[in-house]
This record gives structure tokens, sequence and C-alpha cells, in this order.
């Protein structure tokens, strides 16, 4: 199966969403540590499959949307003495001359000779080789400096397990993993898929088609050590009868919080798609008089107030914790935790029940839940 070239025609909605969520959670990473007190100088941001900059119509690809990152940022990493390293990398398999790269390289200098001083702060290292090799050669340098790394699956080997296990073993590094998924419902048996990402597809296939890259993901998640912190979250685009999708890696939970924000953001049903992968729309006019199946968020807030009553979650922290790791937002959960306040099932010392990242985490204020009754 060969490479699919995507700059030979404007990018379509789905690609433009991905690069949307790419270039938000460049927006949300890049601040964190640039105010955070003994962060270092340097930050790194790796893209492997960097394309030309722009699409035919002159619409930005992600180096761009990185530069324009970067540029917003400018006056405080000058002050700070802080500077991004940009490694951008475009290669065409077996040929001669890499118009691509050429393309990329100008884009990028353009790019910064329309904004003087960025080249201060944005430093840029190009390269123009196959991601298989040249992803080990880059990798000490991921490991040693916070990195947010992106990669593009674009043709089979690059789906390869490698590539997480790899960023698994590191310590500061946040990635998106763009994955044509429904490649695998077509050839995931076939020895050449085999070869760089064994997965079973009987279980795979068990649920329905739309479900495909999630069930690539709890298979990824399954080859992670038992002892990792790396946390996996999907994002599901589809296109026509395609199904592609961006798999979200972090150990932080900082991190796994404002990449949730944004995929909730994209989607108030789900969180997890660009279109209605649970069957959350409202129901039909001949379907108002039947029995309605909670949607993802009420099925989520009826597990928290369980788990509440029960006192398997008793405090802010734990709280977020759980709704970190069912995939939801910090909201979901405190607006149960007010009703049941308010219910008198639970009394707690806050106006708010301060289930985020900023409370639980960053300021170590600790809401305990004492239930005190159970409504009938």
């Amino acid at each position: 199966m060969s490479a699919i070239d995507l700059h030979t025609k404007p990018f379509n909605q789905e690609t433009i969403t991905k690069l949307e969520i790419f270039e938000r959670y460049a927006q949300a990473w890049l601040p964190t540590f640039v105010m955070r007190p003994g962060s270092g100088t340097e930050l790194c941001i790796f893209d492997f499959f960097a394309g030309t900059g722009y699409d035919i119509n002159g619409v930005p690809g992600s180096p761009i949307r990185f530069l324009r990152t970067i540029q917003e940022h400018r006056g405080n990493m000058f002050n700070k003495k802080m500077q991004v390293s940009l490694y951008l990398n475009e290669y065409e398999p077996n040929k001669k001359l890499q118009n691509k790269f050429i393309q990329l390289k100008t884009s990028c200098e353009q790019f910064l000779a329309a904004h003087p001083g960025l080249e201060q702060i944005a430093k840029i290292e190009y390269s123009n080789e196959d991601c298989e090799t040249l992803f080990p050669k880059l990798l000490p340098i991921i490991a040693k400096f916070p990195s947010l790394v992106y990669l593009d699956q674009n043709g089979i080997k690059f789906a390869d397990e490698k590539y997480f296990l790899a960023l698994e073993k590191t310590t500061t590094t946040d990635f998106l993993y763009f994955l044509s998924s429904s490649y695998f419902w077509r050839f995931g048996e076939t020895e050449e898929f085999k070869k760089h990402l064994l997965i079973d597809m009987d279980e795979a296939k068990r649920n329905p088609y739309k479900h495909i890259h999630r069930n690539v993901l709890n298979q990824l998640r399954k080859k992670l050590p038992t002892s990792s912190k790396l946390k996996l979250y999907p994002f599901s685009i589809k296109r026509d009868p395609n199904i592609y999708g961006i798999i979200f890696g972090a150990k932080h939970p900082r991190a796994v919080d404002k990449f949730l924000t944004i995929a909730w953001g994209k989607n108030i049903m789900n969180g997890q798609a660009n279109f209605d992968i649970d069957d959350d729309l409202p129901p039909t006019q001949m379907e108002l008089f039947s029995d309605r199946k909670p949607n993802k968020i009420e099925s989520f807030q009826s597990e928290v107030r369980r788990k509440v009553l029960a006192k398997e979650l008793t405090n802010n922290k734990q709280l977020f914790d759980f709704t970190l790791e069912q995939g939801h937002i910090g909201s979901h959960a405190a607006v149960v935790l007010k009703r049941m306040k308010a219910d008198k099932e639970v009394q707690y010392d806050s106006r708010s029940p301060l289930v985020n990242y900023e409370s639980a985490y960053k300021n170590s204020k600790i809401v305990n839940f004492v239930v005190v009754g159970k409504k009938c």
C-alpha cells in the first residue's frame, strides 16, 4: 500500500479537524512550560511528516501552525530566554527530487522573514529522511527535553508499535499520532500489517466498524508495560466510509486534562469523534415515547453519583482522576456533586467541589465528600 500525497489538492474538512486539534494542543502545551518556574530553557516540537507548510489554497499545515503558536508567546519566551527547537521532517520515498521538502523550507523561511525576531526563539532543524531511520536518531533529544511529538501514519510501516513503546519510556513527552484506522479493519490480518503491528482482529471487530479507532487504541494499551503511567486517548474522525483518528498520549494529568478539554470542545456530545459515534443525538419524533438510553455524559454522571454514595470516591482528587480515566472533563463531574449537595446527599466544605487540575494537583486543595443521605 503506497503512501498518500495529501498536498496535490486542498485539505479536506477531516484533515483540517486534525490540524486544528494539533494546533490547539500546541497552544495549550507551550505556555505550560513557558510560565512554569524551573522548566528549563529549551522545548522541542517534532513533526515527522511535516508536509509543505500550506495546501494548494494556502491553508496552513502543521509547521506554520506551530510557528504561529510560538509567535503568540514570543514575548514571554524572549523574557525568559527560552527557545523552541522545531524539528521538521518531510520525505517522499522513491523520488530523486524532494519537491515537498523544498516547499517546506521555503514556507517556513518566508514565515520567519515576515515575523522579525521569531528566529531568535524558534530554531528550525530540517530533515529529509525516512521516519523509520530518523526517529531513533531524534529519540535521545525527545527523551532529554520537554517534547511534543507529532506522528502521522502515511503508509503501513508507520503504524508500528515501536514508536509508542519508545515514547512510553520518556518522561516529559506528549504525542499525537494520526492513524488511518479503517486500514486495520480492511487489512489488519495481512502479513504486511502484522509485521508492523500485531493486533487481535477478531476482538477489534466485535464492535461496529465506527468504533475501529477505539478498538485499535484499546489493543495498543495492552502492549504497554503494566507499570506504565502513559495514558492514551482517542479522537475518531470520519470521512465518507473511512475512519481515521488521533491517538493522544501523555503521562501528566495536566496534559491529559488539556487534551480532553480540546476534544470535548470539538464535540460536546462525546469528546471522542467528529461524528455521533455513541448514538447520542436526540431521539426522533417516533422515539419520543419510548425509553431513551442515557447519553455518554449522563451515563458517566450516574456512575459518579453511584461511586460517591458507595464511598468509592471520597474527595475531589479521586474524582478528578476518575474523570480523566473515563475520558471526561471536570465540569461533567462537578455538576453531579453540586446537585448531590443541593439534594442533601453529600456535604463538603467548599462552594465548589473543585474537580479540576489546579485545585486537585497544582494547589493541593483537597475537598472531602461526606455522604449524609440518599435520595429515594
